[in-house]
C-alpha cells in the first residue's frame, strides 16, 4: 500500500529576487521584508544590483532602475517601491 502523502505533488518552489543597488535604503528595508515573509515558505530571496549588471544587462537598469526597489516572483515584476506582503504571501502560497 502507498502513503497518500507520498504521492501528493510537492508545491513548486518558486524564485524571489530583490532589484536593488547600493546606497538605496528602501531597499534594504524591503530585503528585511522579503527575507522574513519568504522564510515562511523556505525561500532565501536573492539580490540583483541593476547598477553592477548594467555592463552585461543595460536594460535591466533602463527597465527598472527609476523604480528601485523591484521584487521579482518567477522572473516577474511583482511589486515596486513597497513590498505587497499580501499579495506575495498569497502568490507564494500557491
Amino acid at each position: 500500500m502507498t502513503n497518500p502523502t507520498e504521492s501528493a505533488a510537492a508545491p513548486s518552489a518558486h524564485e524571489v529576487i530583490l532589484l536593488t543597488r547600493a546606497g538605496c535604503g528602501l531597499c534594504a528595508t524591503a530585503l528585511e521584508q522579503l527575507r522574513a515573509i519568504c522564510a515562511d515558505f523556505g525561500i532565501e530571496p536573492g539580490t540583483l544590483d541593476v547598477d553592477v549588471h548594467a555592463e552585461t544587462d543595460p536594460g535591466l537598469r533602463a527597465e527598472y532602475g527609476d523604480r528601485l526597489p523591484v521584487v521579482l516572483l518567477d522572473g516577474r515584476e511583482h511589486s515596486y517601491f513597497d513590498v505587497d506582503e499580501a499579495r506575495l504571501r498569497a502568490d507564494l502560497g500557491r
